[in-house]
């Protein structure tokens, strides 16, 4: 496998196709990396992304994306929901050698449970082509695979924060509560009445109450790991004040009590090895993970056993997002796992 590869991001004009650019420019096995967007075609990236201006000079793009796509190693669709449905066909057709979405068209395998969630699915066709990119638990075994659907940031951090849990509190019949709070840049560069950062600055509020759309992937996963296709969980969704990251708190009660440090012990094993997630000693604070691709996890338990809690903080558009596709990407081309993904952000931010 060519190591110097051509890389192509769809919808790179948002912010996650930005944060996408941003870690592909300094990534040591990227030569090139396209940017396309119908909306800013011909304008400079570094007028959109400017940050990015110390990094590149080059213009975003427009064109047929099949041909585009014939012409690069990796293509990254970072396109709204329903968009990446629309385009996969052809960019598949062009035959690159993965293709990561991270738009939800393609997280749910069930279209039974895709509908549920988001309706009747546009492109069931392709779903069976699509491997779920859950970076951190798949790890390896992404390796070879040629389309790859990258999870959704609140589904992350719930999977992150379950997984580990899953043979613990399955057999027991019990129902996590994920609650979590969001920044705005999750809700994407257009303003609107509910996410404009001027009406959540100063300000908390639930939303998708008692059903949010990133719960079709969790009891997805949720199912297959508790080996129990009635297991539940339920996520509770806020939309918070500040503009990146996700802080997420798991609370379950059991009927029979844990052994002493039964929890803690569970995520130490079930992430001893994954480079891009610590489990910590204590609580993590969010802006210790903002800015970042690594996911910072504390478990805990009560004195008797009875109730288990974890705190899970994540950068919604790396970890959530961006990172996690680049993650896909290197392991899915047998490149170093944390290739141009090791950086840290800024404190205090």
């Amino acid at each position: 496998m060519n190591t110097q590869l051509r890389v192509l991001v769809i919808g790179a004009a948002g912010y996650v196709g930005g944060e996408l650019l941003r870690l592909l420019l300094g990534h040591p096995h990227v030569a090139s990396c396209t940017a396309h967007s119908r909306s800013q075609a011909g304008q400079p990236i570094a007028r959109v992304h400017p940050v990015l201006a110390p990094l590149t000079g080059e213009h975003f793009i427009a064109g047929e994306l099949g041909e585009l796509a014939a012409q690069h190693d990796v293509v990254f669709l970072a396109l709204e929901h329903g968009e990446s449905a629309r385009v996969a066909a052809a960019v598949l057709a062009a035959s690159p050698t993965v293709v990561i979405d991270l738009a939800a068209d393609f997280r749910v395998a069930d279209p039974a449970l895709y509908e549920k969630f988001y309706g009747v699915h546009p492109a069931p066709e392709l779903l069976p082509r699509f491997t779920y990119g859950l970076a951190d638990v798949v790890g390896a075994a992404l390796a070879g695979c040629a389309a790859i659907s990258v999870p959704g940031c609140f589904a992350t951090a719930a999977q992150l924060a379950l997984y580990p849990l899953a043979k613990l509190l399955a057999p027991a019949g019990v129902i996590p509560s994920l609650f979590a709070i969001t920044g705005s840049s999750g809700a994407g560069v257009r303003p609107r009445e509910t996410t404009h950062h001027p009406a959540r600055a100063h300000n908390l509020f639930a939303y998708s109450v008692l059903g949010h759309r990133h719960e079709a992937e969790i009891l997805q996963s949720w199912r297959r790991w508790s080996g129990r296709s009635d297991a539940s969980a339920r996520l509770l969704a806020h939309s918070g004040p500040m503009v990146r990251g996700i802080y997420l708190t798991l609370h379950a009660a059991l009927p029979e009590p844990l052994a002493a440090g039964a929890a803690a012990a569970a995520f130490q094993q079930a992430y001893s090895g994954r480079p891009l997630v610590r489990v910590l000693d204590a609580p993590p604070e969010l802006t210790h993970a903002v800015g970042s691709s690594y996911a910072l996890i504390h478990a805990t338990q009560s004195s008797d056993g009875k109730e288990v809690q974890v705190m899970i903080a994540i950068d919604n558009l790396l970890k959530g997002a961006s990172g996690q596709a680049v993650q896909a990407m290197n392991l899915a081309l047998g490149l170093p796992e944390t290739a141009g993904l090791r950086g840290v952000g800024a404190f205090p931010c």
